[in-house]
């Protein structure tokens, strides 16, 4: 059983003395997990670090057993980003949430988003708005998808200006003023086409306050599940830019 793809790494862990125990990501094969013979060694530890894109190659006797991966470099990403500590925590927050993904089923599209935000990380106009779009789209796929497209209480589909956090659904400013204590934002990039560059910092903390709250609440909590530091970190980042 063997098969060769292109994908991303989203995290490692030491097995045994010299031995890596890798998860990768790609576009056929989904999340999928297998041994780095060697993997401890100096050559390749700077090979497999989270987020860093390479061409791997997976062997096993049967399918369903762990298998062992061979691996050679695409692009070298994780090293560009150590020394910005914000897009560093946009990468391992992205790489933190794509093992949310059950194992060894693809998800093309949502791979194929997953490395537009990475390669966009190095453009702070553009990456945060992409990667709240992918947690949204992580969402759906997760089964958990938000409905913005018309107002849970009315119907209409302008001025919608919230979102319910019970029902994940658009709430217009009319029928949620009574109630926007309690309601989440939603910023206006995530229903309406705007340039990126114009995407307010205030409206980047509200979509990543949304998401979260929502990744929280539908996922990390069922599962018993801490949610990922970095990924609270982020958004804290971007609160204090706020204020």
């Amino acid at each position: 059983m063997q098969w060769r793809e292109e994908g991303t790494v989203l995290s490692l862990r030491r097995h045994g003395e010299a031995n890596t125990l890798l998860e990768f990501f790609s576009r056929e094969h989904g999340r999928h997990l297998g041994l780095v013979r060697g993997g401890r060694s100096q050559r390749l530890r700077s090979q497999l670090q989270p987020g860093n894109k390479l061409v791997a190659t997976w062997r096993a006797r049967l399918p369903e057993h762990l298998g062992t991966y061979t691996v050679e470099p695409v692009k070298l990403r994780a090293a560009a980003l150590m020394d910005e500590p914000l897009r560093l925590a946009g990468l391992s927050s992205l790489c933190a949430l794509a093992g949310l993904i059950a194992e060894r089923e693809p998800h093309e599209q949502l791979y194929e988003a997953f490395e537009i935000v990475i390669d966009a990380l190095e453009n702070d106009d553009i990456w945060p708005a992409l990667m709240i779009r992918w947690e949204l789209g992580l969402l759906e796929e997760l089964g958990f998808g938000l409905d913005l497209t018309s107002c849970a209480a009315t119907g209409v589909q302008q001025e919608l200006t919230y979102v319910s956090p019970k029902s994940g659904r658009a709430v217009s400013a009319q029928a949620g003023a009574p109630y926007k204590g309690k309601l989440l934002a939603l910023p206006q990039f995530l229903i309406e086409p705007v340039r990126a560059s114009v995407i307010a910092t205030s409206d980047i903390f509200s979509g990543f306050t949304l998401t979260g709250y929502f990744l929280q609440q539908h996922i990390y909590s069922p599962r018993g599940l801490k949610f990922p530091e970095p990924r609270d970190r982020l958004q804290t980042k971007f609160q204090r830019l706020v204020a």
